[in-house]
């Protein structure tokens, strides 16, 4: 059995996604992250980073009772090694699905989240931040545009975990005003081929559904909201 300690949100579906593809055992674990269920103690024993998702697998193939994982992409990679599936075997398309894995960590993850910051969270407009990340954003989607006119999916003609990664982030592109049909087609074609798959309808259903208050196109936040997800309170979970 597998814990996932979940919050509905891209990165987290992510994981729900990879587990019911890969048709693993868990049990969800929920967080609100609005409210800083985040930042106890207890939960910074399994994830030292007071972020979600992380995984316990209470039977690891390498033994030695319960192991923890943090990270995103290092839980996709972990789930993958741990059932020989969803990564290719041949070295070469296996790099390369390694390679877009990592791209969407550092880059597209990081910059789709800076832009949602300043145009859906923060309390001012700043148009510097703004014109950044959203310019940044719609670059790194024209990179994933012309992967996607070159193969069928990330790795090339075998869905894997680096598709995994990259589609739900995808999913939320209403919230940041963007029509992927018309600006972006070879993703569209892919995104919603992959929205079909049974393990990602499963996976982003029922309670692993985004609920509202985390897609508002122009969030309003309470003071202790706004310290849970991106001030005092994040900053002194790591103190604990």
């Amino acid at each position: 059995m597998i814990d996932l300690h979940f919050s509905p949100t891209p990165n987290a579906q992510k994981v729900s996604i990879a587990l019911e593809e890969l048709e693993l055992p868990y049990a969800l674990i929920s967080y609100d992250i609005f409210e800083g269920d985040q930042h106890t103690a207890a939960f910074g024993r399994i994830n030292p980073n007071h972020k979600l998702p992380a995984i316990v697998d209470h039977d690891p193939a390498f033994g030695g009772g319960s192991h923890a994982v943090f990270e995103s992409g290092a839980i996709l990679q972990y789930l993958a090694e741990k059932t020989g599936r969803l990564l290719p075997a041949h070295p070469r398309q296996r790099s390369v699905a390694i390679q877009w894995l990592t791209w969407q960590v550092a880059g597209l993850g990081p910059m789709g989240g800076q832009a949602a910051h300043f145009v859906r969270y923060a309390p001012v407009t700043i148009d510097y931040a703004v014109q950044r990340y959203v310019n940044e954003l719609n670059r790194l989607l024209l990179v994933l545009e012309r992967r996607l006119g070159e193969a069928e999916y990330l790795a090339g003609d075998e869905y894997s975990i680096a598709d995994i990664a990259i589609w739900p982030g995808r999913s939320m592109g209403g919230v940041m005003g963007i029509d992927l049909q018309t600006q972006y087609p070879n993703t569209y074609r892919w995104f919603t081929a992959i929205a079909e798959r049974p393990g990602v309808i499963r996976g982003r259903s029922a309670e692993r559904a985004v609920p509202a208050k985390y897609a508002q196109r122009k969030a309003e936040l309470t003071e202790d909201e706004r310290s849970n997800l991106f001030g005092e309170r994040m900053l002194n979970a790591v103190r604990l």
